[in-house]
């Protein structure tokens, strides 16, 4: 553990090293009237935000002269050498997460439904645990707390509620089916008729992802892509 410290260690060091030699230099790029030309002139418009974020606060560095200057130059320039670091580092673990997950035997139908991609996919499949072990889909449901239970005291029957306690899977569901609302789709329309009926957002939300984890786990019997139009409806 204490090579891997000390790699990471020296990573940021000669990060933080390299933008603060980079604010001394203030001729290496094209003289900038504003933060925003300066980090065109710097980066490119491809990069991340944090990226984006670190390069202006250079150039804020170098247009202002103040008692101290090259303490606050690196006051500034080390958190944001530790923010790239920490963003690259996320970006490596996504790809390590995503090639992980494909190499699942029913990653692609997973990932076929809207709203679930590699790294929500990953997440599902470490919370469901084994997919084939649910025997229907209300199981499935009720695992992720989708599911209405009884709520019966003393003479009061037939009072149900969802239960309110955190589940990964739920979480999951509800995620995606968010997600999936965003763009036109089988989703957003049950998503639009929930509302038309008088369901609140969350409300909806909720049971298009009871609706959602039905289709799933239709999919994952039959080993099948998520498609728009059901195989019933398109062979008829």
């Amino acid at each position: 553990m204490a090579a891997p410290a000390a790699a990471m260690k020296n990573h940021f060091s000669h990060m933080s090293c390299s933008i603060v030699e980079d604010t001394r230099l203030s001729n290496a790029a094209p003289a900038s009237k504003s933060p925003i030309a300066f980090t065109r002139a710097v980066i490119p418009p491809s990069s991340s935000p944090n990226e984006m974020l670190a390069v202006e606060a250079i150039w804020r560095i170098r247009h202002t002269s103040l008692p101290g200057q090259d303490v606050a130059a690196r006051i500034v320039a080390e958190p944001a050498a530790a923010i790239l670091a920490l963003d690259e580092r996320i970006n490596t673990l996504d790809k390590q997460i995503t090639a992980a997950f494909r190499t699942h035997p029913q990653a692609k139908v997973i990932e076929s439904l809207p709203g679930i991609g590699p790294i929500l996919g990953a997440e599902l499949v470490v919370a469901a645990g084994d997919l084939g072990a649910y025997r229907d889909a209300g199981h499935l449901a009720s695992a992720a707390g989708l599911v209405p239970v009884p709520r019966d005291s003393g003479r009061r029957t037939g009072n149900l509620h969802r239960p309110k306690r955190y589940s990964r899977l739920r979480r999951i569901f509800y995620l995606s089916a968010q997600t999936s609302i965003i763009r036109p789709g089988p989703s957003r329309d049950s998503y639009l008729k929930k509302r038309a009926q008088g369901l609140k957002h969350i409300q909806a939300v909720i049971a298009l992802a009871r609706r959602r984890a039905s289709v799933l786990w239709a999919l994952l019997r039959d080993n099948r892509p998520f498609t728009p139009i059901p195989p019933t409806a398109q062979t008829a």
